[in-house]
């Protein structure tokens, strides 16, 4: 790995995405898009409930910094026990290099439950979105920090129009102040790791959050370890918490996600 982890993983996809457009064509995709019904704003409204912090659980085998995380790796089992313990939301990490994903992982979801997904991934084209569409997603990552104003303007009207949330991740000031200008991006994201280098720094939620208006939903992620963690953002007053890490090391995942959340 270089020694920017998010400009090599950017170079890697638009080389990915290539390869995929010749295989199957945007053309195709949009023809297939019409026969597609999904529930409208299905994760926002999952997520976004008055006096409770909402869990998105996600569905991860590996990470860059952590290699692989779960050697047991079944995504129909882990969703039946995050579903099982009471998750309000599923998060499925699709990037196949660095994570070991695969946006089948999302279908195969959808086919045997009925609960929002997110499909996480570095989206820097287009193409993804009619992709996630397509593999039956409800919401999909973006990196804000990738995008100009306007091209995440655009991103927002074409997700909409396909019935797709968006969740904004942001890291910085910077970040921030570009999504709070943008009146459509209502569910922001805080990544309490920075995608350069893959350092935590829990503190990045503690000087964002206080400059989100109350009509946005918020959500934490990376870093999110423990239940004192958990009970922290509750009192701060986070909607929803992304949790992926903690759960797929573990051997009782029901149990692990009662226990951190204190369900």
């Amino acid at each position: 790995m270089g020694n920017d982890f998010l400009k090599e993983i950017v170079k890697k996809k638009k080389e990915q995405i290539v390869i995929k457009k010749s295989q199957l064509p945007l053309e195709i995709i949009k023809e297939k898009i019409s026969s597609i019904n999904t529930k409208t704003n299905f994760f926002y409204k999952s997520i976004t409930k008055k006096n409770k912090l909402c869990l998105i659980a996600e569905i991860k085998k590996s990470s860059p910094s952590n290699g692989i995380l779960r050697d047991n790796f079944s995504p129909l089992q882990i969703a039946f026990d995050y579903i099982e313990a009471g998750t309000d939301a599923i998060s499925i990490l699709t990037e196949e290099e660095y994570f070991g994903g695969d946006i089948s992982y999302i279908p195969l979801v959808k086919e045997k439950f009925d609960i929002p997904i997110l499909r996480k991934d570095f989206i820097i084209d287009t193409y993804q979105i009619y992709e996630s569409k397509i593999y039956r997603a409800d919401a999909i990552l973006l990196i804000v920090e990738l995008f100009s104003r306007d091209t995440l303007s655009e991103y927002l009207d074409l997700s909409g129009e396909l019935g797709l949330d968006c969740l904004l991740e942001v890291h910085s000031d910077k970040d921030l102040k570009k999504v709070l200008s943008l009146k459509k991006a209502r569910i922001i994201g805080i990544n309490n790791r920075n995608l350069h280098n893959l350092e935590i720094d829990l503190k990045t939620t503690e000087r964002l959050f206080p400059f989100i208006p109350k009509e946005r939903t918020v959500v934490v992620e990376s870093g999110i370890s423990k239940y004192q963690d958990v009970l922290f953002l509750k009192i701060l007053g986070i909607n929803a918490v992304l949790i992926g890490e903690a759960f797929m090391k573990s051997y009782d995942i029901k149990r692990t996600v009662k226990e951190m959340m204190g369900w």
